[in-house]
């Protein structure tokens, strides 16, 4: 089977496809940085930098299916929507280079990942019913990655839009969880004390309270829920597009790597990143999870 992947980012559905032996034909990205990285590790896949609601469809290769991850942001709760914002209201639009690709090509599936309010989006009903309009019909799976594969708790919805009278129904089963500390290194990364001055007194209570669930060595949040620290022997929470996890080992603590959060994303450890972290980072948080994807994408080939 030949795919292209829509808004390739980091190349997390790429990766997958290429797990479960889809050929990845053509990828596309508005952000410079995306594209040169996805580059780097699918050399063999077409590339483009281009706002995808000026695409040329006829340009692109023939596929069997279409994998895209338009803009989340103006859906999540963790950008805080907005009424009236005009840069979700664009976020939000991307959602329609979908259809003109479907529209054009007519794959007979195709797989569109975003959060789960997407859902509650506006225009979502008017979105499916063009949808149903080029004869797709949809199937809505709510998927947690450490339940296939991926060290790290981070729910999506990944929509599988089939040609067909009746949505595919994936027989989908939940894999063993993977702890985070899996992926963590305790010889390697920049340590710093934690009673250093001008460290936050709420990053200090944090630390206090993991220390008494956990002992001495657990994971904190700098941002979110997570008031308590949390368990490496759990998978560990949402990697965002900045630095967000901070390990503890006694009393001295480090951020992720861009290594480590490589790893809780189920990318391969020969995956290459920027030596930049900030920007490395940014590429993982923004990225789909791809041995999560592989289990998907091959539950749609035997279901097909």
């Amino acid at each position: 089977m030949k795919a292209i992947d829509l808004f390739a980012g980091a190349g997390g559905f790429s990766m997958g496809a290429k797990m479960a032996g889809i050929e990845v034909v053509w990828a596309a990205n508005h952000w410079p940085d995306a594209v040169q990285w996805h580059s780097n590790n699918h050399p063999d896949t077409q590339h483009i930098c281009q706002d995808l609601h000026q695409a040329d469809w006829s340009k692109v290769p023939s596929h069997d299916i279409l994998l895209a991850s338009p803009c989340c942001q103006g859906h999540s709760k963790a950008r805080g929507k907005k009424k009236s914002n005009a840069e979700h209201d664009a976020s939000r639009s991307t959602a329609w280079a979908v259809i003109s690709a479907l529209e054009f090509h007519k794959p007979s599936v195709a797989v569109v990942e975003n959060v789960k309010e997407f859902l509650d989006w506006s225009l979502y009903n008017a979105w499916s019913l063009a949808l149903k309009a080029l004869g797709y019909s949809v199937s809505v799976n709510i998927i947690d990655a450490a339940d296939f594969g991926a060290p790290q708790n981070r729910q999506r919805m990944f929509l599988v839009l089939s040609r067909s009278q009746k949505a595919i129904k994936l027989n989908l089963k939940n894999q063993d969880e993977i702890p985070s500390s899996s992926f963590i290194d305790f010889e390697a990364g920049k340590w710093q004390p934690i009673f250093k001055p001008g460290r936050a007194i709420a990053t200090l209570k944090r630390i206090d309270a993991g220390r008494k669930q956990h002992g001495d060595r657990f994971l904190i949040s700098y941002y979110g829920n997570t008031k308590n620290g949390r368990s490496l022997n759990r998978p560990i929470g949402t990697i965002t597009t900045r630095d967000r996890w901070a390990i503890i080992d006694g009393d001295k603590m480090r951020m992720l790597s861009r290594f480590e959060c490589r790893d809780a994303m189920s990318f391969p450890n020969n995956y290459l990143l920027p030596e930049n972290h900030r920007l490395a980072v940014h590429l993982m948080g923004n990225a789909v999870c791809p041995v999560p994807v592989m289990h998907l994408l091959n539950a749609i080939q035997e279901a097909a």
